[in-house]
């Protein structure tokens, strides 16, 4: 017995092992090859599951509809038999979740967190950032073109007005890099900086970029506005970029005009010499359009730009003129002054509404300051914000409210059931679920739903198991 043991001990596996959280204080890997991977899920599914944690599982009609499972395919450049894109499809699940902490992670097996993605086991955060180490930051941003080209066809975006604005998080790496300092703050700090792009119609992300503390505004903006241009492919002066004073650059206003198919509005920073020069405007060029409002449109030329003259225009608000208070906005595109002031500019405050309800997703703390592994993290993240955003219109108000948090907590880790397998069937039953009319219309019979939407019911990760939901 001993002898055979020693041989069962040291068998070679096809695949090397891969730490679960499981298992990480016993020292142990478990094997990954597809062979094992595929014997342990299915014996999950045949011990059934049941837990808290199968809410998550209204995620897997969405990543069906956006092709999640192709995406991470293509990102990784495995096969679905392979770990890799399971890997990377507990990252998204992580994200939906808020998971922040090692402890929190350590709590998520054996609820169905893992048969989720197909693993029988949850992986460690060494197993994910070797993963996240293998890939650059190109891979990464073309998987968000990929994504965002899938949404823009599925009608997530408007494409007419787009929000700009960079999202800084505090670093406490000991990395010596160039520190911020916010208006709220006295002291400058180090930051972790990502930009964004907002479709600031339907309130969606596009696309965003990651740099080091050092990069500027002017520097990243236009290679943003680049990616952004490969998703929604807009025709010249289709699309207008909303940006704060910020962006107030003649270089910036330069490149926007130059090299892309944009347009740009910005705020002109409310100094003096340029208060001095709208208060020396004759009170007649003001159209005046309702009581304590007027605006007017003048050429402009910025003294470093070598573009020639942009469009400055000027609102005014008070009735009587000690009363007057002037804003001016300069921009690449001559368009009506009063639709663009009062209509589309206040658009831009989307951008700030999105960070506060979906950075808990993973845009809200900074952890590796390794741009290629922070990138395709947080582009996962992405993922996860497209199929919950699915998940909303499907479930409406007002769960379609909540920001990221109170979903995870209410939706994803608030709902008891099981999970158990039936035939071809992955069949997964809610007890004392909220709203169970509407979540009935949506989820009961989801595999013949799924073909009248012209979506193969199969899921790929789960050896083409079908999905289908019971509500009791």
């Amino acid at each position: 017995m001993g002898y055979k043991k020693k041989l069962h001990r040291f068998r070679p596996i096809p695949e090397p092992p891969v730490e679960t959280q499981r298992t990480k204080q016993r020292s142990k890997a478990e094997p990954c090859d597809p062979a094992s991977l595929e014997r342990g899920v299915r014996q999950l599914l045949a011990d059934k599951v049941n837990g808290n944690m199968v809410g998550l599982w209204l995620l897997l009609p969405e990543h069906l509809r956006l092709g999640t499972w192709d995406l991470l395919c293509g990102w990784s450049g495995q096969d679905g038999a392979r770990i890799e894109p399971r890997l990377a499809l507990q990252l998204v699940h992580e994200a939906a979740l808020c998971v922040t902490g090692v402890r929190q992670k350590r709590t998520l097996s054996q609820k169905g967190f893992e048969l989720a993605h197909g693993l029988p086991f949850v992986a460690t955060d060494q197993a994910i950032h070797q993963l996240l180490e293998k890939h650059t930051v190109a891979e990464a941003q073309a998987l968000q073109v990929a994504l965002g080209q899938i949404r823009r066809a599925s009608g997530h975006y408007h494409g007419k007005l787009l929000a700009i604005d960079p999202h800084r998080v505090r670093s406490y790496s000991k990395r010596q890099m160039r520190r911020h300092r916010g208006k709220d703050r006295n002291q400058s700090i180090k930051v972790a900086q990502t930009f964004f792009a907002l479709d600031a119609d339907t309130h969606q992300p596009v696309c965003f970029l990651n740099t080091t503390s050092a990069r500027t505004v002017t520097q990243a903006t236009p290679e943003l506005l680049q990616l952004a241009q490969r998703i929604l492919n807009p025709k010249a002066g289709e699309i207008l970029v909303l940006a704060d004073s910020e962006h107030f650059s003649a270089k910036l206003l330069d490149q926007v005009r130059s090299d892309t198919c944009f347009e740009l509005l910005v705020p002109m920073p409310n100094q003096r010499p340029l208060q001095q020069q709208i208060q020396a405007i004759p009170a007649e060029q003001f159209n005046r359009h309702w009581a304590g409002y007027a605006t007017t449109r003048q050429p402009y030329e910025m003294t470093h730009s070598q573009s020639g003259a942009f469009h400055q225009y000027i609102q005014r608000n008070g009735e009587r003129e000690q009363d007057w208070i002037f804003n001016a906005f300069l921009s690449t595109t001559d368009r009506d002054a009063v639709d663009t002031l009062c209509r589309d500019y206040p658009k831009r405050w989307h951008v700030e509404e999105f960070f506060n309800t979906h950075q808990a997703l993973g845009w809200k703390r900074a952890g590796t300051m390794n741009l290629n592994v922070r990138y395709a993290q947080m582009t996962m993240a992405l993922i996860a914000q497209a199929a919950i955003h699915q998940l909303r219109q499907r479930l409406g108000e007002p769960v379609a409210e909540w920001d990221a948090a109170h979903m995870a907590n209410s939706i994803f880790l608030g709902l008891d059931g099981d999970i158990r397998v039936t035939h071809d069937t992955v069949l997964v039953t809610y007890y004392n679920a909220p709203n169970v009319d509407l979540l009935r219309q949506h989820y009961e019979n989801l595999p013949d739903k799924l073909q009248q939407e012209n979506v193969d019911p199969r899921m790929p990760w789960l050896y083409d198991y079908k999905l289908d939901f019971r509500f009791k």
